[in-house]
């Protein structure tokens, strides 16, 4: 099993819209990134969001700069927001991030969780699922052919065009990331996409039945069962105990979604429901190593075998230290015991 980390590059919450602030979360982020390499770590994502609490607004810049300082690890976007997006572009960015990380690109496109986007590039809210399936079968006719020809209802025509750069790998790896409908998780193994779940809250276990719905669509439209893949997108961070990492978490996960739930109506949120949720079935991924390393083996066992885990660390904004330290634990300790669990023997 692959083991990563994601990031929605969370500004300070107390030095939101200060570009001194932002430039060097950026720079730290970037060195997040290089030791995550370095620990041996698989894959690192970066979120697109275009809110003042979050400077991930353009992933693949981001990328391209950690790809200048890294040797091995893969490099996503968690997720592109596709519906927001220009198909040409986003394949034209990723293709240029593969070509400068010697083939190390991948995207993990969505529809995503905020709305912000559609009208700040002009778009209709009531058009969000028809964009996203329609950029969708543009981005990937984009990759399987240099010249394009292709109509759809938001966009012009494509009439034989060139599309370039093309990127170093042979298939650019395109995931399709989803939260809880049966028709995203039917659309990706329709397609035969690999799949990459975010879950965020409840239990994981309740996602069984909708990755079932995934492999069974591969299966109904002729993909064998080793060409899908499901991944995750988990809420999680690691500390050299399960009290230190306890104390370092809540208070900035419990005020970004309290945060959050004032938008959505949601209540404040409690230690009583942080605990559930770090508890054994709950979602949060939250510990010592040896407990995150069998917390990442339940979610397995849950969904009935995953392919990757991505730690998002970020939404409790946490020191720069605090998360290095959590890198290299996870590449240290957490990875091997996945690992060696994992092992096909």
């Amino acid at each position: 099993m692959e083991i990563g980390i994601d990031s929605f590059a969370a500004a300070d919450p107390a030095a939101r819209g200060d570009a001194a602030s932002a430039s060097r979360k950026l720079r730290e982020l970037v060195d997040e990134i290089e030791l995550a390499d370095r620990v041996g770590l698989d894959v690192v994502g970066i979120g697109e969001h275009h809110r003042i609490d979050f400077l991930d607004s353009a992933p693949p810049v981001i990328l391209a700069a950690a790809a200048s300082r890294t040797k091995r690890i893969r490099l996503a976007s968690a997720v592109t927001v596709l519906s927001a997006a220009d198909p040409v572009r986003v394949f034209q960015q990723f293709a240029t991030l593969d070509l400068l990380s010697a083939g190390r690109a991948e995207m993990v496109v969505g529809r995503g969780s905020f709305v912000e986007s559609f009208p700040l590039f002009g778009l209709k809210l009531e058009d969000y699922d028809d964009l996203f399936a329609e950029n969708l079968d543009l981005l990937l006719t984009i990759r399987d052919n240099e010249h394009v020809r292709w109509s759809g209802k938001h966009r012009a025509a494509l009439t034989g065009q060139g599309v370039y750069p093309r990127p170093l790998q042979d298939k650019l790896p395109i995931w399709l990331g989803v939260g809880g409908t049966e028709q995203s998780f039917v659309r990706a193994g329709t397609l035969g996409l690999p799949l990459m779940v975010a879950i965020i809250g409840g239990e994981p276990r309740r996602f069984r039945a909708l990755v079932d719905l995934y492999w069974e669509a591969g299966r109904r439209a002729g993909f064998a069962r080793e060409h899908l893949k499901v991944g995750v997108h988990a809420l999680g961070y690691v500390a050299d105990t399960t009290d230190e990492a306890i104390a370092d978490f809540f208070p900035g996960y419990a005020r970004a979604f309290t945060e959050i739930g004032r938008e959505r109506g949601w209540p404040p949120v409690t230690r009583l429901q942080f605990d559930r949720l770090r508890g054994p079935h709950g979602a949060l991924i939250v510990g010592g190593p040896e407990d995150v390393a069998d917390k990442v083996l339940e979610y397995a066992d849950d969904l009935g075998g995953i392919s990757r885990l991505s730690f998002q660390m970020s939404v409790a904004a946490l020191p720069h230290e605090k998360l290095m330290r959590a890198i290299e634990l996870l590449g240290t300790r957490v990875a091997p015991l996945v690992r060696e669990a994992t092992a096909v023997v």
